[in-house]
């Protein structure tokens, strides 16, 4: 006679999806804070949006996060502005800031 384990798989997927969200939401927050320590002057010299905009995205990605978990796209979207701030938007504001750039 033999027993059938028991399914749990879709508490798996609900916990690989709370850590997914919190990882999305850890993101969001770090780029709004530093996008929030920015001087705004230095957002017009490497010739991006301005720092509200960019502040008005990464926070609304992370209120999306926050809402709309549940929806995949939105929340590819919502990480998808923050990746694009830390990964090409900050290193240009460290350049401008250190005058390491060629602005």
């Amino acid at each position: 006679m033999a027993i059938a384990a028991p399914i749990f798989y879709t508490q798996v997927i609900r916990w690989v999806d709370l850590l997914l969200v919190i990882f999305a939401l850890l993101i969001e927050v770090v780029a709004f804070g530093h996008c929030l320590l920015q001087r705004p002057d230095a957002f017009s010299a490497i010739n991006t949006l301005p720092k509200g905009a960019w502040l008005a995205l990464i926070g609304g990605s992370a209120l999306l996060t926050v809402i709309g978990s549940g929806f995949l796209m939105l929340a590819l979207i919502a990480i998808t502005i923050a990746a694009v701030y830390l990964l090409d938007v900050r290193p240009a504001l460290r350049d401008v800031i250190d005058g390491r750039g060629s602005w």
